[in-house]
């Protein structure tokens, strides 16, 4: 089993601040897709945190990146680069921001760590579960700082909601639902295009689930990458395929080769927050049944339409009450979006769009009253600032790396039991899955060469 955070943080924390002599944390950041440009302005705002260098396998959008950061500025000094080891080479750079494509996490985080460079990590924290455990052996082997980018712990809602079930105001869980998206969804724009092209063939393709190798709708998809863009280095150790702009930038979450689509996307949000209202940050489910709806396994978008997951946690494990069963859904009309904890004296739902309970007194203000929080959890305003107060305090972030690990664990295991087509065991405390070679094999997945598996 994986060491918890606070084994080494303890012996952190009265280590001295690793930002320089004025008090400024230096931070390189790498990616700039989704996510990289807006944790980028965000550490921009802090006055005591300066960003010094950016890094994208794009020219074009790590252009911006450095334009976004000298104009804020007023000056020239952030560095470009084009391969993140030239970054993490850098001395003073104290810490980086990765928000890559999962299936770089790996490498990069570990690589990061290596360097002693503290990490704000994009989630899910990595691409497969052999990966994360990769990631967090590293984490408390440099005794570096991690804060995962599973930001709905640093608001209010989500706070006050795990709260209520932490202090026991619903009874002792039995039951979670964690409502997920469905489908897929065009980020960048790249679908039209893509069905402009082929939109002279006799079979007519509405979506890129029906392109397939051996058709004449696959030899219209590929072309060659573009100019400013290293796509080789892009699919570093994911299987080699031929470029299709559609399954590339934000669109690499909907192949498997590279993401894991809309279930390993948000796990790490709602399943995160189902974990943090149950305590559950340091352990995971000993049964997972997995179904879907798979796209054909060749087609250019191939993760999972429709998915249902059972999962049960049992008390002898978890050291709860009693056993709780949770649901992971996406397109499950019964199951909203969000996470809803059900025990035997209430519930409590909430959800970026909103928050719920059987108790109409809940509802009002922002926390609960004083007198009901007997467990007061781990408190953030601000996700970033967070990460940044940790770098300097040496104590652990709001979502520490076993954090991240234990909350994504459900999704990935989830995954593995589709895949395979049947119920899976797994041995909590030593991290396995029991009696089943097949499943097993998907814990981890091969790298191609020149890259190898971070040690």
């Amino acid at each position: 089993m994986l060491a918890p955070g606070s084994v080494w943080a303890q012996t952190e924390q009265a280590q001295t601040s690793r930002a320089s002599a004025s008090n400024r944390i230096t931070v390189g950041v790498i990616g700039w897709g989704m996510m990289g440009p807006s944790n980028t302005k965000a550490f921009l705002a802090q006055g005591d945190c300066q960003v010094v260098a950016a890094c994208d396998l794009d020219k074009d959008h790590l252009q911006e990146a450095v334009n976004t950061v000298n104009q804020h500025y007023g000056n020239q000094d952030c560095k470009a680069f084009r391969d993140y080891r030239e970054l993490l080479e850098r001395k003073d750079v104290d810490a980086i921001m990765i928000a890559v494509p999962d299936h770089w996490h790996a490498l990069i985080a570990t690589d990061a760590a290596a360097k002693k460079k503290d990490i704000y990590g994009e989630k899910p924290l990595a691409r497969t579960v052999a990966e994360q455990q990769a990631i967090v052996r590293a984490v408390q082997k440099n005794k570096v700082i991690w804060q995962t980018g599973s930001w709905q712990r640093s608001t209010p809602v989500f706070h006050k909601a795990a709260e209520i079930v932490r202090n026991g105001l619903i009874g002792n869980v039995v039951r979670v639902e964690i409502g997920l998206p469905e489908g897929h969804h065009d980020f960048p724009g790249t679908v039209p295009p893509l069905l402009e092209r082929l939109s002279s063939l006799p079979d007519k393709i509405s979506d890129p689930t029906q392109i397939v190798p051996g058709t004449p709708a696959w030899n219209l998809a590929i072309t060659q990458p573009p100019p400013n863009f290293d796509y080789e280095m892009w699919l570093g150790p994911s299987k080699a395929e031929p470029y299709i702009d559609a399954r590339v930038y934000q669109n690499w979450r909907w192949n498997y080769n590279t993401g894991g689509g809309q279930l390993m996307d948000w796990i790490g949000h709602h399943g995160d927050i189902a974990h943090w209202g149950l305590g559950f940050d340091s352990t995971g489910p000993s049964e997972i049944d997995g179904h879907a709806e798979f796209p054909p396994a060749n087609a250019v978008w191939n993760t999972a339409s429709k998915y249902h997951i059972e999962c049960k946690y049992r008390k002898e494990v978890t050291k709860y009450p009693c056993d709780v069963n949770i649901t992971i859904a996406g397109g499950s009309p019964a199951i909203a979006m969000g996470t809803k904890w059900i025990g035997t004296d209430g519930w409590v739902w909430v959800d970026r769009s909103g928050f719920d309970a059987s108790n109409p007194a809940w509802l009002q203000g922002d926390t609960l009253p004083e007198d009901l929080r007997k467990v007061k959890l781990y408190e953030s305003s601000e996700h970033r600032r967070n990460f940044l107060d940790s770098v300097k305090s040496r104590k652990p972030t709001i979502t520490p790396v076993e954090t991240a690990h234990h909350s994504t664990l459900p999704g990935h295991l989830g995954l593995i039991s589709m895949l395979v087509g049947r119920k899976i065991q797994w041995d909590v405390e030593n991290e396995k899955i029991l009696n089943d070679n097949a499943a097993s094999e998907l814990l981890s997945r091969p790298y191609r060469a020149p890259w190898q598996f971070p040690a």
